[in-house]
């Protein structure tokens, strides 16, 4: 019998009314529950909602702060002595019951060269941390560091940024005598005239708080920045005066309002800035994640493994030969990957859409990413149902193989899905089960420069997608080795 033609019988055999009820009940749940998530998500702004930044390209970006700031042509330059950097934090752990003076370790204040003051456009930005010394940081993504330290009025820090045409480079001093070149950086097509000057800003203070047997979930609160500067100096092509805005929306919180307003204050050549938000690659208010569309996945996974983990052990007869087990596999993951593929196919691009209408902002998929989840993640279900196959075929019994599949695959997806486990023991588990492979999904990128919750519960694997699909084929190829073997062995003893 040719290959074709056994293909065809085998796919005929498993075509059962109630396979195929099962696997397009697996793909209404993934549709069902992505839909669900996406309508379910509304803005909650009285009127319209301020539209997130969005950088040149297309991602959603945080850039939120404090700009003193006036007129630069295509050449000239902008140097101060920065003498201080002090900070708030609002009711921080362990009582909540009081503001402390203090700052997060990616407080930023310094000076900045940015297109505008439109949220999201071009800059390039010389600055001190609350915790990581000077850095050079341009278009959100880019950061470079420079000295170590903090800054204070027995310790001073110059800081100096300077613009030819489109190339603008930064440079600090501990004297304002001896320079030295942080970093450098091109950013194209910028106008004849940009905006120079002095910013502060402060992202979140993020903490954890236990849930569960040890997993943790993030609670954020209010910070603010505050730098002093004093010998600012622009030259070249600068012209206008001074102008004081906020990029983005401030002083709502009722610490700017009583306490201390972010702003500029100007007094006998001192310049205080104070601000509050980011500048930097994700949303302040964190942008939805697009695989949270494919929350339906843990019920799909687990119908698709009982679906092949019964249909190995209960089809194999003592004379099937190895090449029948192999054709009975093929369409076993043919199948699935069909119905995941018509699943994601349809709630993947339909959710993002939605939330969008809905005025809630997603963070933007690359094509090459978006192809990716749309294909990968039917393949890893596919994967996945011919591991329980093989389970089947080798152990031989339905209610032992369904068990074993859905200890092995469904359960380490579900616990490491929701902050349940400590994430050193989710991690571990992304890492040496078949569950690894989910990583195709995974669309959000992991920045150093920015303090997040960089676990599984929030999205984050810990093996690139290449390499977590690599642990998944390891096992599936094994468990077919392991069935076949058995499959031969118990033929020779039925011969």
């Amino acid at each position: 019998m040719s290959t074709t033609e056994l293909l065809r019988r085998e796919w005929t055999a498993f075509r059962r009314p109630g396979r195929m009820t099962a696997l397009a009940a697996a793909a209404l749940t993934v549709i069902a529950l992505g839909l669900l998530y996406a309508f379910g998500n509304q803005s909650s702004c009285p009127g319209p909602c301020p539209a997130a930044p969005v950088a040149s390209d297309g991602a959603t970006v945080s850039d939120r702060f404090w700009f003193l700031h006036r007129d630069l042509g295509r050449e000239g330059s902008i140097t101060v002595r920065m003498t201080a950097m002090t900070g708030t934090i609002t009711y921080p752990p362990p009582n909540h019951d009081q503001i402390v003076s203090g700052m997060v370790p990616w407080a930023k204040a310094g000076i900045i060269i940015k297109d505008g003051v439109r949220p999201g456009s071009q800059y390039a930005a010389l600055m001190m941390t609350g915790g990581h010394g000077v850095r050079f940081q341009h278009d959100y993504r880019h950061d470079v560091s420079g000295d170590a330290g903090k800054v204070s009025a027995e310790s001073p820090r110059w800081l100096r940024l300077t613009r030819s045409d489109d190339t603008i480079t930064g440079f600090e001093s501990a004297d304002g005598k001896q320079w030295r070149t942080v970093a450098t950086a091109k950013l194209d097509r910028l106008p004849d005239t940009v905006q120079v000057g002095l910013f502060a800003t402060s992202p979140g203070d993020r903490t954890l708080r236990k849930v569960g047997l040890g997993g943790a979930i993030e609670e954020v609160r209010f910070t603010q920045a505050v730098g002093v500067f004093d010998n600012v100096a622009v030259e070249g092509g600068a012209t206008g005066g001074w102008a004081s805005d906020p990029v983005g929306e401030m002083n709502h919180t009722d610490w700017e309002k009583h306490h201390n307003a972010s702003g500029a204050v100007e007094k006998d050549g001192v310049i205080t800035v104070s601000g509050t938000g980011d500048i930097g690659p994700l949303g302040e208010e964190g942008a939805r994640s697009v695989e949270k569309t494919l929350s339906g996945l843990t019920v799909a996974l687990i119908i698709v493994l009982i679906v092949a983990a019964r249909y190995g052990a209960g089809g194999v007869r003592k004379a099937a030969s190895g090449r029948v087990i192999a054709a009975r596999a093929v369409v076993v993951g043919a199948t699935t990957f069909v119905t995941g593929l018509v699943a994601v196919g349809v709630v993947f691009p339909l959710s993002i859409a939605i939330l969008k209408g809905n005025g809630i902002p997603v963070q933007p998929v690359p094509v090459l990413t978006g192809t990716r989840v749309i294909v990968g993640v039917p393949a890893v279900l596919a994967l996945c149902a011919v591991l329980a196959y093989g389970l089947g075929v080798w152990l031989r019994r339905s209610g032992a193989t369904i068990v074993v599949g859905l200890s092995l695959v469904a359960l380490p997806y579900a616990v490491t899905a929701v902050p349940l486990l400590p994430h050193t023991v989710s991690e571990w588990l992304l890492r040496l089960t078949p569950t690894a492979g989910f990583a195709v999904k995974q669309t959000m990128q992991e920045y150093p420069q920015v303090t997040a919750h960089y676990v599984p519960s929030a999205g984050y694997f810990p093996l690139p997608w290449w390499a977590g699909l690599a642990v998944l084929c390891a096992y599936t190829v094994i468990v077919m080795r392991m069935a076949l073997g058995r499959n031969r062995a118990a033929d020779t003893d039925w011969r």
